[in-house]
């Protein structure tokens, strides 16, 4: 398993993407999950010294892990800009030498949708799929709150459903624990379409809304309950002697405070805890 940081989780620093690939280098990270946002910013504004900068990750043997955004597939009007956009991160996508995008599976709890908006949120991927598929690319929904694969037995379904080689899995372990089922049954039951991971904990179930998306953006966001991979709810000891083997990226998805400070210490936790795992 190779491990990544996610740049979202600067989302509130003033810190250059220069800064944050020698960093990453410094501690022995294998890669970068580029937040689609910060992809965008510099294209637009710096694309000359990002090509610099992409070729050095390259360079010192990391990658662009993903590029993570949110593609909507909910509405039937408005989808054509969802293509425009989707247009926009392949072709970020094709210039950072990227082959996955995560995006999410709607913005509703699963039973929420009903058969016939659930028809339309399937055909949606379906396209935006084969679009990935022309370029190479693959697009993974996130295990997510509040949306259809919120749980196990729908997130299963919306696979199928798709049907697509494109459409893979990012599971978020934490999430998976957070919908009632157990994180190593779910893995095994998703295995075939998993094909990247976040890891990130919390001290107690009271505190998850804490990574409610609103919340999380929110400069001044409620950041109690985060803690350390080793320290919360979730028992990664026997996530990561499943994984660990595995040839995927697992990134290290942190909201809270001082992250420098803490994404180093989840990497030396993290490589302890795999040569223990092997």
């Amino acid at each position: 398993m190779k491990l990544s940081l996610c740049t979202i989780t600067f989302r509130h620093q003033l810190i250059s993407f220069e800064q944050i690939v020698r960093f990453a280098h410094r501690h022995h990270f294998d890669g970068i999950e580029l937040w689609g946002t910060h992809a965008q910013h510099l294209y637009d504004h710096d694309r000359l010294e990002m090509e610099e900068q992409v070729r050095s990750v390259r360079d010192q043997g990391m990658s662009i892990s993903m590029l993570s955004d949110y593609l909507d597939i909910a509405t039937s009007s408005g989808f054509q800009r969802t293509l425009e956009k989707a247009k926009r991160l392949i072709s970020l996508a094709n210039w950072l030498h990227v082959k996955q995008i995560r995006t999410f599976a709607g913005q509703k709890a699963s039973q929420e949708v009903g058969p016939e908006e659930r028809a339309g949120y399937v055909h949606h991927l379906q396209i935006l799929c084969k679009m990935c598929q022309e370029h190479g690319i693959q697009l993974l929904v996130e295990t997510h709150p509040n949306t259809l694969t919120d749980s196990l037995s729908s997130t299963l379904a919306l696979l199928r459903e798709v049907n697509h080689p494109a459409l893979k899995v990012n599971l978020d372990f934490l999430h998976v624990w957070e919908s009632g089922a157990d994180p190593i049954d779910a893995y095994e039951q998703l295995k075939p379409w998993v094909a990247h991971y976040h890891l990130k904990n919390i001290s107690s179930s009271n505190h998850l809304p804490v990574f409610a998306p609103h919340n999380v953006y929110a400069p001044n966001g409620d950041r109690e309950g985060m803690v350390l991979l080793g320290e919360g709810v979730v028992d990664y000891g026997p996530i990561l002697e499943k994984i660990a083997d595995t040839d995927y990226f697992a990134s290290i998805e942190w909201f809270g405070q001082s992250p420098q400070r803490v994404l180093v210490e989840e990497i030396e936790w993290l490589r302890k805890a795999m040569m223990v795992s092997a």
